[in-house]
């Protein structure tokens, strides 16, 4: 879905604090660049073909038209919750920065920093909470203040090496037609229904394809098959309940999605480069004895 960002007596910058119980817009993109800062929630986000944990504290940047999805955790969604997910959303349109400025030596680590976003941008602790503090002291500030201290914050993203790209070295979001209100649908429907059995003839009744067709359609669209697609969520989804340690593995396999056990670890191992178990032990700082 494209969303159609309005700024307020045609300001530079738009900015939203909120406490919500759970984020609620669905997968969407838009014209604008987007800083979001989460103090507070843990769930899942979805970036273009990324799929990844966050957590209180998370900070991303997502460039002009890239696609995204923050997904609450489940236990935002159940009536009797009273925790809120308190974040900020800083958006400034493409042309606030002028193609001529980036002629100045200035300007050419913030140019290579909106190129870096059209990918997504995940900043790291500790960096990400020193950020995190100047984009509190934004959401605080309005008119030409808020637009220096927005440059300001930029110029310190663009400085640090603390962060990661989340959508894939081969992926380029002109090659990927996100428009297309079919995908939408699917990556809205596999996004709230990946731990559930999903089977490729009623994902493919969403979009009004043949099977075959539409395994066509996902991965011209996305780079990926829809069955790896499901995969990498259910995998992040484990990741967060192993490091959680509530469960035992087999019980995260199911919860996750999968339904058979030795799958499942073969599928950890081959996203994450370890064991569901050893993966546990190098997130807990722990070995076997």
């Amino acid at each position: 879905m494209q969303e159609y960002i309005n700024f307020p007596l045609r300001t530079a910058v738009k900015v939203k604090w909120r406490k919500m119980p759970h984020f609620t817009y669905p997968w969407h993109f838009h014209g604008e660049y987007e800083i979001l800062y989460v103090i507070d929630g843990d769930g899942t986000s979805f970036v273009a073909d990324s799929v990844e944990r966050f957590e209180s504290g998370d900070l991303a940047m997502l460039g002009s038209n890239l696609p995204h999805f923050w997904r609450s955790d489940e236990k935002y969604h159940l009536p009797e919750n009273k925790e809120k997910i308190n974040y900020i959303v800083i958006q400034f349109p493409v042309n606030l920065f002028h193609e001529s400025l980036f002629e100045y030596p200035e300007f050419h680590l913030i140019k290579e920093l909106l190129v870096n976003s059209s990918r997504g941008i995940r900043f790291l602790p500790p960096f990400s909470e020193s950020a995190g503090k100047q984009i509190i002291k934004i959401a605080q500030s309005s008119g030409f203040e808020q637009v220096i201290l927005l440059f300001k914050l930029l110029n310190k993203l663009a400085r640090t090496d603390c962060f990661r790209l989340l959508a894939g070295e081969l992926y380029n979001h002109q090659n990927h037609d996100f428009t297309d209100d079919r995908l939408t649908k699917v990556m809205h429907f596999l996004a709230t229904r990946y731990q559930q059995k999903l089977e490729l003839g009623k994902v493919a009744e969403i979009a009004h394809l043949h099977p075959s067709a539409f395994c066509r359609f996902f991965r011209e669209k996305t780079g990926k098959s829809l069955f790896e697609y499901i995969s990498d969520m259910r995998i992040s989804y484990a990741c967060k309940l192993i490091t959680e340690g509530k469960l035992s593995v087999s019980q995260i396999c199911y919860e996750s999605g999968f339904n058979n056990l030795s799958n499942f670890n073969r599928t950890f191992k081959k996203l994450t480069g370890y064991t569901p178990t050893a993966y546990f032990q190098h997130f807990h700082g722990t070995s076997e004895k």
